[in-house]
């Protein structure tokens, strides 16, 4: 959490119903490898195959990254 909270951004927003919303946005793609250095952990303690591992890494990674693997949000 200390890590998506340092790449979150602070977001305003004014509506004519509610007026005026502040919120986190977070970009869990910047913190990937210490989201991977869980999953290894939680993935040796549960005793998953390298193959399952490989895909709780990889899953869905261009959804949950926002775009293509390692390409900038637009």
């Amino acid at each position: 959490m200390i890590d998506l909270r340092k790449h979150k951004q602070r977001k305003t927003c004014q509506y004519q119903t509610t007026g005026k919303v502040i919120y986190d946005e977070f970009y869990p793609r910047y913190s990937k490898p210490i989201i991977d250095q869980i999953d290894c952990v939680l993935a040796e303690h549960y005793g998953f195959t390298d193959e399952e591992l490989d895909f709780i890494i990889n899953y869905d990674i261009k959804y949950r990254m926002g775009g293509e693997a390692g390409e900038d949000e637009a």
